[in-house]
């Protein structure tokens, strides 16, 4: 019997032991997870602030390059297009600055719930606020010069307009002139020249009454038209050839290939195509 009381006493004492232990472990359990709660409320409450940081920096770099943009453009300020540059920057510098407005009081009102070190967020909030006090001073300043240069962009606006004018009047003359060179010299380059028999010659009053081209209505689109620099040879078909309009001798050959066909040769296009830039050639 004594036996029996000590073994559920054991059997008591293991049992609350489990308990314990249990408890313990959830206690545990607990206590980590809202730890890890805190964390990565701080680790979003972290980033959000960078992220802000960023954007505010970013906005000044943009700013900067803004400014160097107008710069270089008001080294002309005379010109159209520059004009048209200096206002497109000086607008979007007003933007990203009051872009950076509104984050940098974002970041203020960050400043009143954080749980961070509050002292150094507004040891940072206040060097932007500087920086952009800075930046702000800076396009006040150069809206006021290139105000003053305005009157003088105006003054000449005229002048520029007329040598636009000029300008565009002179390339369409330019134009034109390259148009009237390009037909001359293709004029100068262009020759015709027709092959066939005497009866088709005559048909077309290219041949009349042994004459060459002496009818003023001998058919002008029989003629195959080509480009004296570019066509040195000319093939006849036929075994018999002859040409009835006057080339330098020496300036063509007329020789036959391997079909016995003939095939005109040109040698020498300058002294070919001297004489005349027609050439007939009878064939049978």
């Amino acid at each position: 019997m004594k036996k029996l009381v000590i073994l559920a006493s054991c059997l008591v004492a293991l049992a609350s032991c489990d308990q314990f232990n249990k408890q313990s472990v959830d206690d545990t359990s607990r206590e980590r997870d809202s730890l890890m709660q805190i964390i990565n409320q701080k680790d979003d409450e972290l980033n959000e602030i960078m992220s802000c940081v960023n954007e505010v920096q970013e906005g000044f770099a943009r700013i900067n390059e803004a400014e160097g943009r107008i710069t270089v453009a008001d080294g002309n300020p005379e010109s159209a297009s520059s004009r048209g540059v200096i206002q497109e920057n000086m607008q979007y510098i007003q933007q990203a600055m009051q872009q950076n407005r509104e984050l940098i009081a974002q970041l203020q009102e960050k400043l009143k719930t954080t749980t961070f070190n509050a002292k150094a967020l507004e040891k940072t909030i206040q060097n932007l606020k500087d920086q952009l006090e800075s930046q702000n001073q800076r396009i006040q300043e150069m809206e006021a010069s290139l105000a003053e240069k305005d009157i003088t962009i105006a003054e000449q606006g005229e002048q520029i307009d007329n040598l636009s004018e000029n300008v565009t009047s002179l390339t369409q003359e330019n134009r034109q002139k390259a148009e009237t060179v390009a037909a001359q010299d293709k004029d100068l380059h262009t020759a015709w020249f027709v092959f066939g028999t005497k009866a088709e010659l005559k048909e077309q009053k290219i041949l009349k009454d042994g004459d060459v081209l002496k009818s003023g209505d001998f058919n002008k689109d029989y003629f195959t038209q080509i480009d004296i620099r570019m066509v040195k040879e000319i093939k006849l078909y036929s075994k018999s050839a002859e040409l009835l309009t006057n080339h330098p001798a020496g300036s063509y050959t007329l020789q036959k290939d391997q079909r016995g066909e003939y095939v005109l040769r040109i040698t020498d296009a300058k002294r070919f195509w001297s004489v005349s830039k027609y050439l007939v050639i009878r064939v049978k």
